[in-house]
């Protein structure tokens, strides 16, 4: 079912139109939508409608308001970073300028909740708006929280945890949730839904964390090493600065926020008392008790086994991912 879906969501991104003129507004549109990517969150609520209904084609377009919304997020936060690459090519800020970034991107809102008004009923059309904007206002609550954090020094491992939550997570959950509302699903089925995708978000990006310390660098696709570096406040860094002794600390202090001279031996080092600490290890546990929470969601769900067994399979792979 899966690459079927995958085939009909890659077609259907083709033919969007987004607008022709000003060139300069809509050609970094189709730019960042056409440098790939998972294109995980239309996939997703795709794979949620199919768990009640085989009649998929007029959810395409509100499918793709996920995709085109999760690439907007990603165009603001490659300027607010000043990222120089996305999917290694130049981010749309480099390649055109600062402002061309802000009013493409707004834009690209514009375009998603326009998609929402695509075969979605007018009963049904409030609750989806609704529900959409919600999860809007949760990323940009994130994304603001992750800026929070990179001056603040004594952030928990709950902040850290609903920071991703928000960031990454919910518009996950809503995807799922947004193809069980378009299939006219039981409400406790699309709430079981949001949490299933919501717990699988969280794992996700665990899993993220985890693969930018101990991933293969010819795999993950970025630098190995990169949060460590930059010193990016992560669940495992968060739980080493609480379980360190006082040596440990002694160590992180020497090459947490001092200037990078050899970025390698940074790495190495805080690695190291990963390793002491077992960090490793106390991650794949959180990991995997996010996937258990889900599993129980979906488990929940009142349609046949049969019918669960791709969005089972779709969330094995993703934590099972290598890149």
């Amino acid at each position: 079912m899966q690459p079927d879906l995958s085939s009909l969501l890659q077609q259907a991104l083709k033919e969007l139109d987004y607008g022709q003129q000003p060139a300069a507004l809509y050609d970094p549109i189709r730019y960042i939508m056409s440098l790939g990517g998972k294109r995980l969150r239309p996939l997703l609520t795709l794979m949620g409608a199919q768990l009640f209904t085989d009649e998929l084609s007029s959810f395409v377009k509100p499918a793709l308001a996920t995709e085109v919304f999760h690439n907007f997020t990603l165009l603001h936060d490659d300027l607010m970073d000043q990222a120089p690459l996305r999917r290694g090519q130049l981010t749309v800020h480099e390649k055109w300028n600062p402002n061309v970034a802000i009013l493409s991107g707004d834009v690209m809102l514009v375009r998603a909740y326009e998609l929402l008004f695509e075969n979605v009923s007018l009963p049904l059309l409030p609750q989806v708006l609704r529900r959409f904007s919600q999860t809007a206002a949760e990323v940009c609550e994130g994304q603001q929280w992750d800026m929070n954090f990179e001056t603040e020094t004594t952030i928990t491992i709950p902040q850290y945890l609903d920071m991703i939550r928000l960031k990454t997570a919910v518009l996950l959950g809503f995807a799922l949730e947004l193809g069980a509302l378009l299939a006219d699903a039981p409400a406790a089925d699309a709430e079981h839904l949001r949490q299933f995708g919501t717990d699988i978000g969280l794992a996700f990006q665990l899993r993220d964390d985890l693969l930018d310390v101990y991933g293969d660098a010819a795999t993950f696709g970025k630098r190995v090493g990169g949060d460590i570096i930059s010193d990016k406040k992560t669940f495992l860094l968060l739980t080493a600065q609480a379980q360190a002794d006082a040596a440990q600390q002694a160590t992180l202090a020497r090459h947490l926020g001092q200037p990078v001279r050899d970025a390698e031996a940074k790495v190495q080092a805080v690695r190291s008392i990963y390793d002491e600490l077992q960090i490793r290890p106390q991650t794949e546990a959180l990991i995997n008790d996010y996937f258990q929470a889900a599993l129980l969601h979906l488990e929940r769900l009142q349609v046949p086994a049969a019918r669960k067994a791709p969005l089972r399979q779709l969330a094995l792979q993703l934590l099972e991912r290598e890149s």
